[in-house]
């Protein structure tokens, strides 16, 4: 896929190396200067996910997490920003896959 850049850990998958996979999807990618796809130290909270994302792109949180989806593996996690619930304390594996999914519109 064009465009596709792996950060941090390299391009070994997370099976292999101890990290899991993080995909960004269109205004999620494009806010983080184009990157579609990020390796990150496994295990880590999804709270913890959010905090790198913020640290490394200033403003994510509000530009972009504040409206996405949020899948781990494929599945939709349940999540409040504010701290509410417990999907901000599941635990991302080694292995897994992470996707930040904003509304995207259709016309």
């Amino acid at each position: 896929m064009a465009g596709d850049t792996t950060a941090e850990a390299g391009t070994k998958s997370g099976n292999e190396d101890g990290t899991f996979t993080l995909l960004l999807f269109a205004t999620a990618s494009t806010y983080a200067g184009d990157i579609e796809t990020l390796s990150l130290p496994a295990p880590m909270t999804l709270r913890e996910v959010f905090a790198t994302l913020e640290k490394k792109f200033p403003g994510f949180e509000k530009k972009v997490l504040t409206s996405a989806a949020v899948t781990l593996n494929l599945e939709y996690v349940d999540f409040d920003l504010e701290g509410a619930g417990e999907g901000l304390e599941l635990e991302i594996k080694k292995g897994d896959e992470v996707g930040i999914i904003p509304p995207v519109s259709s016309g």
